[in-house]
């Protein structure tokens, strides 16, 4: 009877550990899955085209349309002020006097001198006659008389503007002179604030909103001290440039008083709808993912009930809605509920209840 061989036992069982492993791992590769992975119940939705936009809202200040600031041709002492901030006046009303007797004074001393340079001329002319004075001469006196009543002509002038009177009817805003106070020539004194070109919102407007605007769009204005009412209005001036300090553009919005009294300085906020150039896919808020800014992105349904991951630009936000600048088209089916799941690839089960 033949013994075993020891050495041969040993060599045998490394080999026989590695042809059982090997039958393991050939067996897990040979055996295919026998359940698919589930499909992810979503909702899915068409994107929905629209050219309607958020309102636009801006805040501003209410002011007459014409706000006249009212000054002296000259410099002077007010001799009298005859309104007060928040008075009425009439076109032609005085307003306010500077004292007259230095202008006064001014105006006769101008109207001596061209009597004098009246009679210096005709007496050249008589003497010329006669050959006593050249023609050069005569013709000095004629311009002696001439600038001498230019000289006249100034200082009545002036008089006549060291009295200031209303251009039109109106409301006196603000009144920045006393009697008695020495004022310089062209300093405002009064603001006159009238009602021929109407009242208007002034609001500074973002770049972003100064692009959708245009005059003559419809707006409607609210004011605080009215909070009940809504006003009309319409776009009458957006700014060509920007304001240098704060970048924004200014706007006058004139407002329909409706027969209500309407102080200057009241802040008000008109609201403006506006609509796209073009119509722009639409889709339920809750479909983005990965929001950045304006960059976010979609899960949209293929052929196969899989599903892939679609980068889009979002234009605005709006009642639960998002408006798409880029990246959608009407063929597109988009994940809303259960896009959180969903990895790209994925197979999905559309329902109409919410996963």
């Amino acid at each position: 009877m033949n013994r075993p061989n020891p050495k041969s036992s040993l060599l045998r069982l490394p080999l026989l550990a590695l042809l059982g492993f090997a039958a393991a791992c050939g067996g897990a590769d040979a055996t295919p899955a026998s359940e698919d992975v589930a499909a992810i119940p979503v909702r899915v939705v068409t994107p929905a085209f629209r050219r309607s936009m958020p309102p636009i809202v801006l805040t501003g200040t209410l002011g007459a349309k014409e706000e006249i600031p009212l000054a002296f041709k000259i410099g002077g002492v007010v001799a009298r002020v005859a309104v007060e901030a928040g008075q009425a006046v009439r076109e032609g009303e005085v307003l306010a006097e500077l004292s007259l007797a230095e202008i006064d004074a001014q105006v006769s001393a101008a109207r001596d001198g061209r009597d004098k340079a009246r009679r210096d001329h005709d007496r050249a002319v008589k003497l010329l006659a006669d050959s006593v004075v050249t023609a050069s001469q005569a013709e000095d006196a004629r311009t002696g008389l001439d600038v001498a009543e230019a000289q006249l002509r100034a200082a009545e002038f002036n008089q006549r503007y060291a009295v200031v009177r209303a251009p039109a009817d109106g409301v006196v805003l603000r009144r920045q002179l006393e009697v008695g106070q020495l004022v310089g020539p062209g300093a405002p004194v009064l603001v006159l604030r009238t009602e021929r070109k109407g009242l208007v919102l002034r609001a500074a407007a973002a770049d972003r909103d100064a692009v959708r605007l245009k005059e003559g769009d419809a707006a409607r204005v609210r004011f605080d001290a009215f909070p009940d009412r809504s006003f009309a209005g319409r776009v009458e001036r957006v700014a060509v440039a920007a304001t240098p300090m704060t970048g924004t553009y200014e706007t006058e919005i004139s407002v329909q008083a409706a027969g209500q009294r309407l102080a200057s300085g009241l802040i008000g906020r008109a609201e403006l709808a506006t609509r796209a150039a073009t119509a722009l896919p639409t889709i339920p808020a809750e479909a983005l993912l990965e929001v950045d800014g304006d960059r976010a992105s979609v899960f949209v349904l293929r052929e196969g009930d899989t599903v892939r991951r679609v980068a889009v630009r979002v234009a605005f936000l709006a009642e639960g809605d998002a408006a798409i600048a880029s990246g959608l088209d009407a063929s597109m089916r988009v994940v809303t509920a259960g896009a959180t799941r969903l990895a790209d690839g994925a197979r999905v089960r559309v329902t109409e209840r919410a996963p």
